[in-house]
């Protein structure tokens, strides 16, 4: 079979499966815009397009994105032009809607099956957008902007004929209309990768080492911003910090804004360093380490050195990140919120904890620093959760490639 996967940063999330599938026989192709990985990456034959021109300036705020999906479409829909007429004709794509990239494809290959990666619908409530009461909505017409924001989400679901979300909750947030087409399956934790490690180590600064008998505190994601809560795993480093005078946190992300508004100015880490720096002594201070963004391999030595993980994040996509650190072992604790809830259940595979609460989160983390039991024990109930429902090669792909398989044969 044919396959041809669109995403523009392949492989995205689809990084374990296209591959899984050329070693399942299947000749695989896929459309870049960003080329992460070379032509040839994994026995995949990667080809670049790039639109042939930028947004208008000066157009309606609220039309801005889909124009920018309309350009990103129209780029993809010349390159697979050129793919017909040198006689490539899929029989299955799987694509990523999310940035207007695939829009057109049906068009070009109309025969073909297209499956669609369901990862977000914006929604006015019960989601990220009004979560937050420190950062309201700057407009009345927010909403407005959010209906427009999904065009690209509904045109597409008129010409796709299946969709896979990896959580349950991110398949709900689609309208009811096309939920039944929207198969849940997750990308895969690799379990065997990512799986505890009592020998796990670090050396910060050339000279301190830390190892599974120290109290290393993490807390990682993409980038340090309120839509990830970092500003309240700040506010509660005071507090923890005095709580627990051997503790060590060790903070992963870059300076940037990835999900939600940049700040008015500087960047949000520096913004929440300083509202707290004034708080916390310099002999605590020095336990805290800013590591910035860390190769993968190191990531996964960090997520088996933790002894408590802190996940906090406005209820939007699941990062694999909390999925990887229960994988790994590590105790977690979570901000309270329904996205989370399909993987943390209340002192049995995590601790759950207000967002906001920034007093609340550094009891529960501290608490769990002085309870090795209570840590042993989540632990293991996360990594057995997570091998029982989530491990790429015995749970995921096996119903990835069935999702496929249905797909190919009309069933999807």
């Amino acid at each position: 079979m044919k396959i041809l996967f669109i995403h523009p940063a392949f492989p995205g999330q689809f990084k374990a499966l296209a591959p899984s599938l050329v070693r399942r026989g299947h000749t695989v192709h896929a459309l870049s815009r960003t080329m992460e990985v070379p032509s040839g990456w994994s026995g995949i034959t990667v080809i670049p397009y790039a639109p042939s021109r930028t947004p208008t300036f000066g157009v309606h705020p609220w039309a801005a994105e889909f124009e920018t999906n309309a350009i990103h479409g129209e780029a993809l829909f010349q390159r697979a032009l050129t793919m017909k007429a040198e006689g490539y004709a899929p029989d299955v794509i799987v694509a990523h809607p999310g940035w207007g990239d695939s829009l057109f494809v049906k068009e070009v290959w109309p025969q073909a099956r297209l499956g669609i990666y369901c990862e977000y619908y914006y929604r006015t409530e019960g989601a990220d957008v009004g979560f937050d009461p420190e950062f309201p909505a700057p407009d009345a017409g927010d909403s407005c902007r959010l209906r427009l924001k999904n065009a690209a989400n509904l045109l597409q679901f008129e010409t796709a004929d299946a969709g896979l979300s990896p959580t349950r909750w991110q398949a709900d947030g689609f309208p009811r209309l096309f939920r039944d087409r929207i198969t849940v399956v997750h990308d895969g934790i690799d379990t065997e990768a990512v799986a505890p490690n009592p020998d796990a180590k670090a050396i910060l600064n050339g000279t301190l080492q830390l190892t599974r008998t120290d109290e290393v505190v993490t807390f990682v994601n993409r980038t340090l911003e309120p839509y990830r809560g970092y500003h309240s795993f700040m506010r509660a480093l005071p507090r923890l910090l005095a709580r627990r005078p051997r503790a060590h946190v060790l903070i992963v992300g870059g300076a940037g804004a990835a999900y939600g508004a940049p700040p008015p100015s500087g960047t949000w880490r520096d913004i929440f360093i300083e509202e707290v720096r004034g708080s916390i002594p310099d002999a605590d201070w020095s336990r805290v380490f800013f590591l910035g963004n860390i190769p993968y391999e190191h990531f996964v030595s960090l997520l088996q050195l933790s002894s408590v993980h802190v996940y906090l994040s406005y209820p939007f996509v699941l990062s694999w990140s909390v999925m990887e650190a229960m994988s790994a072992g590590a105790a977690v604790v979570a901000g309270n919120t329904a996205p989370v809830r399909e993987v943390i259940e209340h002192d049995r595979t995590g601790r759950l904890t207000d967002v906001f609460d920034h007093r609340g989160l550094a009891d529960s983390v501290a608490d769990l620093l002085a309870d090795r039991t209570a840590r042993d024990r989540l632990g293991a109930e996360a990594r057995a959760f997570i091998r029982a429902n989530h491990d790429l090669r015995t749970v995921c792909l096996p119903r990835q490639f069935a999702w496929i398989d249905e797909l190919a044969d009309g069933r999807g």
